[in-house]
């Protein structure tokens, strides 16, 4: 059986701000940020929601991959920014779109999100459960993030991205002889570390609890201990698909990672000893945005051309948990 991405889809609010807006809030500059993370702007939500974000997104990948709403199996939104806890995006996704057949649930793997959501679908298509799958991240980022803290303002975006999954009982040959679809899989959790990069819900509040603590529901990250994992962990894992795999990686065109900061992804192709120029970027013009940022990257390059079919991508990112994970599929 094949399993492969037949449409992707993205949604970017419309407000940009950059970093010499960001001068205006806090003690830091644009030399300062680019340095040191390579982000020059990123987009802000002036009204749009994790939900309308990834209603838009998913309407372009069933576009793309001439599917109907109503023709939709199952919805997987990854996502660590809802607006309600009750219903999940992904209903509210459901009802925007009218896929009024599809299964729908959320998932959150903060930024390894829709590698976990897309592996998840795979799992679902691959046993026969459902034929097809949107697979969505999205974020709005900026409403958990203290504008007072330069340490993390500058880092986040908002923005939505999805892909349309489908399970074929043919296999497909492309040209160049590599047989289309998903072809490894890999992903893990360090639970023990998971406190580097966290955010706080809403704290217990009832009749029994004498004194409520403090809330402070902002992003805190400890940025050294973050980068030393993805620095370590990502390169690892990617190996490790590779090997499970048998392939080298040669044998990859386009390495597709998290933007999160420059010089992770600068490090991770130097550890592999790959080229840069197979790792494509945009994060200069967007920002981190959690789970939307690998399948946004994706639907950026698939819709200008670069990725030809038959391309062998390997998907990766690392995240809060902390987790992390790799897929390896052809074009």
């Amino acid at each position: 059986m094949t399993i492969q991405i037949t449409g992707t889809g993205s949604a970017l609010p419309e407000k940009i701000v950059t970093n010499f807006d960001l001068e205006k809030l806090v003690e830091t500059s644009d030399e300062w940020i680019q340095k040191r993370t390579g982000i020059a702007e990123r987009r802000i939500s002036a009204g749009e929601t994790v939900s309308s974000l990834a209603a838009d997104a998913c309407r372009k990948a069933l576009e793309m991959a001439g599917k109907r709403a109503d023709e939709v199996d199952l919805i997987l939104v990854a996502t660590c920014s809802p607006e309600l806890l009750l219903p999940c995006c992904a209903c509210q996704v459901q009802e925007m779109i009218g896929a009024s057949c599809a299964v729908a649930f959320d998932l959150n793997a903060a930024c390894s999100g829709f590698l976990f959501a897309l592996n998840t679908a795979y799992a679902y298509l691959h046993t026969g459960i459902y034929h097809n799958a949107l697979v969505v991240g999205s974020e709005v980022l900026s409403k958990l993030v203290d504008w007072k803290d330069r340490g993390t303002c500058i880092l986040f975006g908002d923005g939505a991205g999805a892909a349309f999954v489908e399970a074929s009982a043919e296999d497909i040959v492309r040209d160049n002889g590599r047989r289309a679809g998903m072809e490894c899989m890999v992903q893990g959790s360090d639970g023990t570390k998971g406190m580097v990069l966290s955010c706080a819900e809403r704290a217990g509040n009832n009749a029994f609890i004498p004194e409520n603590p403090p809330e402070n529901p902002y992003i805190h990250m400890d940025g050294q201990e973050v980068y030393k994992f993805a620095t370590k962990q990502v390169p690892a894992c990617i190996q490790d698909a590779l090997d499970r795999a048998g392939l080298a990686v040669d044998d990859v065109d386009w390495f597709m990672l998290h933007q999160a900061n420059v010089r992770i992804i600068e490090s991770v192709a130097k550890r592999l000893r790959a080229d840069i120029a197979r790792f494509p970027m945009n994060i200069h013009k967007i920002g981190n945005m959690s789970s939307a940022t690998i399948p946004v990257l994706l639907d950026e390059w698939n819709r200008k051309g670069s990725i030809k079919t038959g391309d062998r991508l390997v998907l990766s990112g690392f995240g809060a948990g902390l987790t992390y994970g790799a897929s390896i599929l052809v074009w």
